[in-house]
């Protein structure tokens, strides 16, 4: 008794199908270096995980808001001199406009992080690309410029995601140090946790709010950043926004360009990074 066999044009159907399923998902790869003790700086023009290990700089960044929540955080940020960069969803942008608004005219940068809090691996392409689409117009429809970065939720990354941020002119932005304040309500060891990768060029991975996170997460990250100051002076490291962080030097004492839209800077603000 014979076997059957698949015909071949089958067979030949499913290894194409194999083969596209996972060039879709391979980029998914790229959240792996979050999880080393220092990370590469990029890959190429693709994804950044830090700046530059030259500088003596660092860029703290908040993920999901904005919410009521992170009214406390510019108190806080505007309290220790701490510039900062809100990677914000779409949907807290449309229920919060004015927090926006407020976060920008404090002299902070607000980037995207899509529409919607979904995962790039449990959504489809047409969908995710429609998901960024939205929250660029909404980013620019609030704020009138594009934004420049861009950081997928949770940080999963498939070949769509790659291709459309390239169309919306994005900068795909990771991280080099977390929190995990999401899961930890004790904030010394949030800190501790921080303090092992806070290193020249490091990006600081916070939440500064419960939207997609559990209830407290805000609170906690609220006491960590009463001590962050303290360490980063400790370690001549100056909190500074994305743009600076990213931005390339051009030349001996001169400022580094902005590589996304101007930053209005508050009166508080600006005043207490020049003392």
């Amino acid at each position: 008794m014979t076997s059957a066999r698949a015909p071949r044009g089958a067979v030949t159907a499913g290894v194409a199908a194999g083969a596209a399923a996972l060039a879709h998902f391979a980029p998914a790869t790229l959240i792996l270096p979050t999880f080393l003790g220092r990370p590469p700086a990029s890959l190429g023009t693709w994804c950044r995980w830090r700046g530059s290990s030259g500088q003596s700089q660092v860029a703290i960044t908040f993920d999901d808001g904005p919410s009521e929540e992170t009214r406390t955080t510019l108190r806080l940020l505007d309290r220790f001199a701490m510039p900062a960069t809100f990677f914000v969803l779409g949907e807290q942008l449309s229920r919060h406009p004015d927090i926006v608004k407020e976060i920008e005219a404090a002299g902070h940068e607000v980037a995207t992080h899509g529409f919607a809090h979904t995962s790039a691996l449990l959504t489809g392409p047409a969908q995710l690309r429609t998901d960024l689409r939205r929250a660029v117009e909404l980013h620019r429809a609030v704020l009138g410029p594009s934004p420049r970065y861009y950081r997928p939720t949770y940080g999963h990354i498939t070949a769509t995601t790659l291709r459309e941020v390239r169309r919306q002119k994005l900068d795909l932005i990771l991280w080099s140090v977390w929190g995990k304040e999401f899961a930890d309500p004790y904030p010394d060891s949030v800190r501790r946790r921080l303090e092992a990768g806070l290193t020249p060029g490091a990006i600081v991975l916070l939440h500064d709010n419960d939207v997609s996170c559990p209830p407290g997460t805000a609170a906690v990250t609220h006491q960590v950043l009463e001590g962050l100051r303290d360490l980063l002076d400790a370690r001549g490291l100056e909190p500074v926004t994305l743009s600076d962080l990213l931005a390339p030097a051009v030349g001996p004492g001169a400022t580094a360009p902005s590589m996304s839209a101007p930053r209005p800077d508050s009166g508080r603000t600006a005043a207490a990074r020049a003392s």
